[in-house]
């Protein structure tokens, strides 16, 4: 059986389901979900890039962050917790990076949260000691360091809703092919937009990630003192909800091609919809997360020295197998491409207000 008669024979008996319940089956069913299954996800023979896979670069980039919150936190033992760690490569390059700093490198313990048995075989394979294997967040122990995460969130599921009379729920029918449905939205839906003050116009379409409120208050619990440090795609609500996203910002991915029906290809492809910056903020202030900046990861990653990494690189000899049009393909897409679409995000606990240099160009949010 295929996961499209499961999600249709459920909603045969059910009736209609949310979209948030389709999407999380198609992405994450046990058996047959794009997230559970053993294919390649991630590069050139998977369906999208991350940053990690343009260049090794990043990872040194975030491991010169890490290096400043260790100092933050007075130089002792420090755990790194990244989530969804994917091909590993993020994990390898900051450890690789973080080992010049011995002192560090001892205090330091890595931890990934990966549910995707197959991802997580992968990367034993491949990453070194330091880093031990976690399937839900709370099966670490209260931690002094970091919480990271990249390109996470946008693969939550959400529920969309649109603004009509009152705010509706999309929910998922079948009909000689998957149809949708409106019903009224859960109190939960509408009291999402009261808190962050937000008001649709009629006929505005749009996501609503209840799981990331969830995620952001289960980070804070167990971070007894230290940062989160969220990079992905995503806007401050003032941006997301701007008429011209009167659609959402849902999209899929499927060897590498993009659609925006994720009733296609199911099981098979990658769906992803942008984060609410302003969300995380508010709630991760509801649980006791203060605001450390906001920004592009552009400027983040100007922030860190990236400039000037490339030309200590370039003096040292360390680029000349590369051609000058290889060099500039690499700071077009770390500053240009991916450096505009991801914006990064640094929340903070149990510390006075930290200085990072991540945040020194930063962004209203």
């Amino acid at each position: 059986m295929t996961l499209s008669e499961i999600i249709i024979n459920r909603i045969q008996k059910e009736g209609p389901i949310s979209f948030h319940d389709f999407m999380e089956m198609s992405l994450y069913h046990p058996e047959y979900g794009y997230y559970s299954t053993s294919g390649t996800r991630i590069g050139k023979g998977g369906d999208f890039y991350t940053t990690p896979c343009i260049s090794s670069l990043f990872g040194e980039m975030i491991a010169r962050q890490l290096e400043e919150m260790w100092y933050w936190l007075g130089r002792q033992p420090f755990s790194i917790v990244e989530y969804g760690a994917g091909t590993g490569l993020l994990c390898r390059d900051i450890l690789h990076s973080l080992k010049k700093n011995a002192a560090l490198y001892i205090d330091v313990q890595y931890h990934i949260i990966e549910k995707n048995r197959a991802m997580s075989s992968h990367e034993r394979a491949s990453l070194p000691e330091k880093v031990s294997w976690h399937q839900d967040i709370s099966d670490v122990p209260s931690i002094a360091g970091c919480v990271l995460s990249n390109e996470l969130i946008d693969n939550f599921s959400v529920h969309q809703v649109v603004m009509q009379d009152q705010l509706m729920e999309v929910f998922v029918d079948h009909d000689n092919g998957f149809t949708e449905c409106l019903r009224p939205a859960s109190q939960a839906l509408k009291d999402y937009f009261h808190e962050l003050g937000v008001e649709l116009p009629w006929g505005f379409r749009t996501e609503i990630n209840l799981q990331a409120i969830d995620w952001i208050g289960r980070i804070a619990g167990i971070l007894k003192k230290g940062f989160v440090l969220t990079i992905d795609y995503g806007f401050p609500s003032r941006m997301l909800y701007d008429r011209h996203r009167s659609r959402g910002t849902l999209v899929c991915y499927h060897r590498h091609a993009i659609s925006y029906s994720p009733y296609g290809h199911i099981g098979e492809q990658d769906m992803t919809t942008h984060v609410n910056f302003s969300a995380l903020c508010h709630w991760g202030a509801t649980y006791g997360l203060e605001f450390g900046g906001y920004t592009k990861q552009a400027y983040f990653l100007q922030g860190l020295g990236l400039a000037a990494h490339l030309k200590e690189m370039e003096e040292k000899g360390e680029m000349q197998q590369w051609t000058i049009r290889e060099k500039l393909s690499l700071i077009w897409t770390l500053l240009m491409d991916m450096g505009s679409k991801f914006n990064v995000l640094i929340q903070y606990k149990g510390l006075q207000k930290p200085l990072l240099s991540g945040m020194r160009f930063p962004q209203p949010i």
